[in-house]
């Protein structure tokens, strides 16, 4: 019995490569949305089928070389004993996509909009294209004055890249607004692991007790800055306090 050929089993199961690959591509795309579906229960936050384009093309091209990071001049680098307790940055004028969100608890608030803004990245804007990825990912966050409890309402941005500066691409999502934000001075502190009210208020409180004078700073709104995705278990994360103008 003659032995049969790689392409004439192609043709006999009637799949040759394209749809092969084709094949294995869906196959990836779903196990994708289904890790971020099982991660997202986890949140109480439900991720819808329509995400899985958003979801594959983000993790295609989410390699390090890929990743823009917001520039900023570093201005002071204060250590302990060989351990970095914060640097103080200067982050220029810049436009960044905003989505304000109000759910129940915070981790649904910043998987929510992530969501939005994959979305918005990945082509559903009026350039029809992606835009790349550029981190960290920011969420404004905002206590009472006493610093002892947050508040619902927070805002996800997303830093446009340095060739879309001048003319950002228009989200097909009304709820996504482009927003110019002024020249800032930032306190930075950083830490690993998810991000709730708990850990960002424990935050919070240690780079207050760590700064000389953290008077100078906004006492009521300060950012979350993420590295890693809202997805990842040991994410890396960053406290933000804002000098006063």
């Amino acid at each position: 019995m003659a032995e049969e050929s790689p392409d004439s089993a192609y043709h006999s199961n009637g799949s040759g490569p394209e749809e092969e690959a084709e094949r294995m591509e869906d196959e990836e795309q779903e196990r994708l949305l289904s890790y971020w579906q099982s991660v997202g229960r986890g949140h109480q936050v439900d991720v819808p089928r329509d995400m899985a384009e958003p979801i594959q093309q983000l993790t295609r091209n989410n390699s390090p070389q890929e990743r823009q990071t917001i520039p900023f001049t570093l201005i002071q680098r204060k250590e302990k004993l060989g351990d970095l307790l914060y640097e103080k940055r200067q982050y220029g004028k810049a436009k960044w996509a905003c989505i304000k969100m109000k759910e129940k608890q915070y981790e649904q608030s910043i998987c929510l909009g992530f969501m939005k803004l994959m979305r918005y990245i990945c082509e559903q804007n009026s350039s029809g294209l992606y835009l790349g990825i550029t981190i960290p990912i920011v969420t404004i966050v905002h206590t009472n004055e006493s610093q002892s409890e947050m508040r619902q309402s927070v805002t996800v941005a997303y830093y446009l890249p340095e060739v879309l500066q001048d003319e950002p691409p228009h989200p097909f999502d009304s709820d996504i607004i482009i927003e110019e934000w002024p020249s800032t001075i930032v306190y930075s502190r950083s830490f690993r692991g998810i991000t709730n009210e708990d850990s960002i208020m424990r935050e919070i409180n240690l780079l207050a007790e760590i700064l000389e004078s953290p008077e100078l700073c906004l006492q009521d709104t300060f950012i979350i800055a993420g590295y890693t995705n809202p997805a990842a278990a040991n994410r890396h994360n960053e406290i933000w306090f804002l000098q006063r103008p």
